[in-house]
């Protein structure tokens, strides 16, 4: 693997692939590597011929007072594991390759209403942020493919709804969320996280999964949220929504729905985190 910093490095090793007639696949992180990002490039591997995996941590889809300077950067441990998982090239560009001219006159991308709920609602800003370092990527670097977690479900909705409405002829991977033996979604957040608040979050999968019990056995969908909530905060944490929406589109779910995605935001001590489930009925 080749570690590149600069978009004209890395747009010269791909001229170099696409003239062999080569197919690439872009697997974009902010770093501080977990299973979650290495199941996404081993994936990548089995759809094209070389893998592109990114790291850089976006400061425009950070809000004021989260953790941006606190996120942390884990440069050497990561290019290992994603050698190690046979990725071709990291492409780790710092701040000043990507905005050039600062953010404030930086131009962006805005997904509109996919964008403005969920955590949209409660991160002003962030997925326009996200929406802009992606589409960004996606030009620097042309992949056939692109890969995403689904544990970030709106994110996912977000960047596959922006390709379709923008033409852009790649294909978005959506891969399964890798769990840890207690049930809790694999996260770089959850290193923020201690040993007792690990216990505490695991109710997250428990309450996922109790709510999808419930659809399944045709429970009414507006009693839901509300009677599971409060194993939430009986467990210690503090919700921030737990909602069934539409898979397709996000939309609030109704009874004629039959692809629904349960999503949970909440906190654990200081730590926000996030997960879904999705249920066919």
């Amino acid at each position: 693997m080749i570690t590149i910093h600069t978009i004209d490095e890395v747009r010269t090793q791909i001229r170099r692939w696409r003239q062999k007639g080569e197919t690439v696949a872009l697997v974009m992180t902010m770093g501080n590597l977990h299973q979650g990002h290495i199941s996404l490039v081993e994936a990548a591997a089995q759809k094209a011929d070389h893998v592109i995996a990114s790291i850089f941590v976006n400061p425009m889809q950070f809000g004021q007072n989260e953790d941006l300077h606190a996120y942390p950067r884990t440069l050497k441990a990561d290019q290992q594991a994603l050698s190690d998982a046979g990725t071709a090239v990291l492409f780790a560009p710092n701040c000043s390759t990507i905005y050039p001219n600062g953010m404030d006159v930086q131009t962006y991308v805005e997904v509109p209403k996919i964008s403005e709920t969920l955590c949209g609602a409660g991160r002003p800003g962030h997925f326009r942020g996200v929406a802009t370092v992606v589409c960004k990527f996606f030009n620097i670097i042309q992949p056939d493919f692109a890969l995403f977690g689904k544990k970030d479900f709106q994110q996912l909705l977000v960047i596959k709804t922006m390709v379709e409405d923008l033409s852009l002829p790649i294909e978005i991977i959506g891969i399964d969320t890798q769990r840890e033996a207690s049930g809790l979604a694999m996260s770089s957040r959850n290193g923020y996280l201690s040993a007792d608040e690990k216990q505490q979050a695991a109710s997250i999968k428990r309450v996922l999964d109790a709510i999808a019990h419930d659809i399944k056995a045709g429970l009414h969908l507006n009693e839901l949220t509300y009677r599971h909530e409060q194993t939430l905060i009986n467990a210690g944490l503090v919700p921030e929504y737990i909602e069934i929406r539409n898979a397709d589109n996000l939309f609030p779910a109704t009874d004629d729905d039959n692809a629904l995605v349960v999503l949970i935001a909440a906190k654990v001590g200081t730590t926000r985190l996030i997960d879904n489930q999705c249920v066919n009925r």
